[in-house]
């Protein structure tokens, strides 16, 4: 299977080094400038972020999709806002328009904080058994082949039948991240890609392990995996290092002492607790200093060096990657220079090395 590079979008320009690219007011000419950069670069989608306070995600993604041509959107969507059924209308309708360029990321909500600001003060255990609920609604009105009734305890409908349908078949590929319990059965029920935050190899393959027996055990077909990374790349790896010496620098001078941690974010925070550099170059202080907040698990070091890292990935299983600098627009044209190439290459490589030996 081709590996597949994931960026992210954001809708004004950061002030300087930037650890989140949600916020800010809508800069169309910046929004433009930004896709299409990730689109010359190589990457196959562009994550669409979600807060409370943030543009409206599939507005972001459709006027970006007006302005690059080949490049997918990865719409983040928080279920339960909205009718499930009316979702399934707005995703259907934007797939059907684009040509098929939608994926859409599943988050129940990782703060409840920031929940309570849309006017949902649903406990999070109860958000993602509400998820699960609204998910299989809409996977049936992507499918269904005449009028459904549907009694649930969230949500009740009458003959839903929808005039329009995903291009897409059976419906756009849905992602979807998180550590606790109540995420993972809803992903393993609902879900088609498991999306992770960087960690080691040893405990990636043991939470790959333990999902794929998850999905199993509902039936479901064998899942993928996404992974998030930081790339943070040189012409050396010594000047590599000294990019991640100043983006900690720079970070520290600006970041507030993190709060709490979502299990995810926890768990990279143990994971930098047991020292800065895990593998060979899988760097954690950036995690450590955000409670784990924003993907922030880096790779350093040359092109050649941080892909050949991201191959191990790929030889395991990760099928994607999602990645993203501090300096977000400049970073993605220069991933594009060297790193993208090199890991479409190498994972070309790895997967004819693979059929040879079938």
């Amino acid at each position: 299977m081709p590996v597949r590079v994931i960026g992210m979008i954001g809708v004004a320009p950061p002030a300087g080094t930037a650890l989140h690219v949600i916020g800010g007011g809508v800069s169309p000419s910046f929004l433009g400038e930004f896709a299409q950069a990730h689109e010359k670069a190589g990457f196959d989608l562009v994550l669409v972020g979600y807060y409370s306070s943030s543009a409206e995600g599939f507005a972001v993604a459709s006027y970006a999709a007006s302005r690059t041509t080949t490049l997918g959107y990865l719409v983040a969507h928080r279920p339960g806002l909205v009718a499930p059924t009316l979702a399934a209308r707005t995703i259907a309708t934007f797939d059907a328009l684009w040509g098929g360029r939608l994926a859409v990321h599943i988050i129940a909500g990782n703060s409840d904080e920031d929940m309570q600001r849309d006017g949902d003060f649903t406990p999070k255990d109860e958000r993602y058994e509400r998820a699960a609920e609204y998910l299989d609604v809409m996977r049936r009105v992507w499918t269904c082949t005449e009028p459904f009734d549907y009694d649930g305890r969230f949500y009740q409908f009458r003959k839903v039948f929808p005039d329009v349908r995903p291009i897409q078949q059976p419906y756009p590929e849905l992602l979807f991240g998180g550590s606790s319990p109540g995420a993972l059965v809803m992903g393993a029920q609902h879900c088609d890609t498991f999306a992770m935050f960087g960690e080691p190899r040893a405990e990636t393959a043991e939470r790959m392990a333990e999902f794929r027996q998850l999905a199993a055990g509902f039936g479901r077909p064998a899942p993928k995996f996404n992974m998030s990374f930081r790339p943070i790349i040189g012409r050396t790896e010594g000047e590599a290092w000294d990019k991640a010496n100043k983006v900690l620098a720079d970070l520290k001078a600006a970041t507030p002492h993190p709060r709490g941690q979502d299990l995810s974010g926890k768990r990279l925070v143990d994971i930098a607790a047991r020292g800065d550099i895990q593998d060979e170059r899988l760097w954690m202080p950036v995690a450590a200093l955000s409670g784990g907040k924003g993907n922030t698990s880096c790779l350093v070091g040359s092109a050649e060096q941080v892909a050949e890292a991201l191959l191990k990935y790929y030889r395991m299983g990760i099928t994607s990657f999602l990645m993203r600098g501090f300096d977000p627009l400049n970073d993605a044209a220069e991933y594009g220079q060297e790193l993208i190439p090199r890991l479409k290459a190498g994972a070309l490589a790895i997967d004819r090395e693979t059929a040879l030996a079938a």
